[in-house]
């Protein structure tokens, strides 16, 4: 079996809990950078990780590292990399993306056509061709630079992970089922607690909530581009992460998730979505206003994105929403709230101090995840045997 060094990119300020879950499918960590955690597997871990892992963006086969400073150094440096392991004769291939962060080649356009040129020039001269008419199987490569540091990789999963195949319709502004399961695996919320989404717009949280609850892998209905790659992973692996995905779902668990939001279509499109991802049955949606939020049981959570002013309209009214939030949440006998914002009033407008805050990139705009922790419930006392 190919074993590969594989790398999973995350956002900015929970490599942890991305580093958390790759452990638990039991792989080895190499290495955890900024936004990205690097590991070991073979190909039934490409599988695995695609089916598996909530809170990547998507699963990468490093293929090379080097330093390059001029693009010389980076076209000889691609060349000696060895592709015709990876791509066939007739393989589709090219670099869906480059980034580059501090280092002297930053010309992204110009990085992808040097490193497309590069290993052309190297299937030439393995394959004995001249021309290749890339009308086979797809083989996406993408480039990173950092500080001259290139990485070069082959992108096992296509379309981002983030994409689970049931969201159709989004709110205004939607937070990433990748962010939002990274958010949940955060908190000490577990399923046999109360959850709240008192902004759920489409049903992000709470779907995702739900997912975790009844161990639905995330990737279990929809498509990766290396499913095709036979020449690279036996189609066994595929059937075998499936079969897992499979053995261990549990939907007929019992749980509390519910999700509100002022905007009733918004509602409807989340309880479609929910259907979508087949945990309809475990979340209640309602047309509620951030007034309304109540609940009669204590020790719960409320896991939110609530709007943050990012249009004019909705910046008049954010004080006097948080305020609303705030006094609603103190109500609430004994609870946990986890909110990410970009609203930086958040605490004084809410009234509260938050236990924790800690600052995360949701793409490009930097937002604060406040922790409000309550008091945690009495532990169990444990059923002695009678007998």
């Amino acid at each position: 079996m190919n074993s590969f060094e594989l790398i999973a990119p995350c956002h900015f300020g929970l490599e942890s809990v991305l580093k958390r879950e790759i452990v638990n499918l039991g792989y080895n960590i190499n290495n955890v950078e900024d936004g990205r955690v690097t590991f070991a597997g073979d190909e039934e871990a490409v599988c695995r990780s695609n089916i598996f892992l909530r809170t990547t963006e998507r699963v990468l086969i490093k293929i090379g590292k080097f330093k390059a400073v001029t693009f010389d150094e980076l076209f000889e440096n691609v060349k000696k990399l060895p592709w015709e392991d990876y791509i066939p004769q007739d393989g589709r291939f090219w670099v869906t993306k480059a980034t580059s962060v501090k280092s002297k080649l930053f010309s992204t356009s110009d990085i992808q056509s040097i490193v497309k040129k590069a290993i052309v020039d190297r299937m030439k001269s393995i394959y004995n061709k001249e021309w290749f008419e890339e009308s086979g199987i797809s083989y996406p490569i993408r480039v990173f630079l950092n500080k001259d540091e290139v990485t070069i990789a082959l992108d096992t999963t296509g379309e981002s992970l983030h994409k689970r195949g049931y969201r159709r319709m989004t709110s205004k502004a939607p937070i990433t089922e990748t962010l939002a399961a990274a958010l949940i695996m955060l908190t000490p919320w577990r399923k046999d607690r109360i959850l709240v989404d008192p902004f759920c717009g489409s049903g992000t949280f709470p779907i995702e909530a739900a997912m975790i609850a009844a161990n639905i892998a995330p990737g279990i209905n929809r498509e990766f581009t290396s499913e095709e790659w036979n020449n690279i992973i036996n189609k066994k692996w595929w059937y075998h992460a499936i079969d897992e995905a499979n053995d261990i779902m549990e939907t007929s668990i019992d749980v509390d998730i519910q999700g509100y939001d002022i905007d009733g279509d918004i509602v409807k499109a989340a309880r479609r979505n929910a259907q979508d991802a087949g945990v309809e049955h475990m979340i209640h949606f309602q047309q509620r206003p951030v007034s309304g939020l109540s609940h009669p049981k204590p020790y719960g959570f409320i896991i939110t994105n609530p709007p943050y002013g990012e249009r004019l309209e909705e910046k008049e009214n954010l004080r006097e929403l948080y305020e609303v939030f705030g006094r609603q949440y103190k109500d609430l006998d004994k609870w946990s709230a986890f909110v990410i914002t970009a609203y930086e009033n958040a605490e004084r407008d809410m009234g509260i101090k938050a236990s924790k805050n800690r600052k995360i990139y949701n793409g490009m705009m930097k937002t604060y995840f406040y922790q409000f922790m309550g008091e945690k419930p009495p532990k169990r006392r444990k059923q002695e045997n009678s007998q």
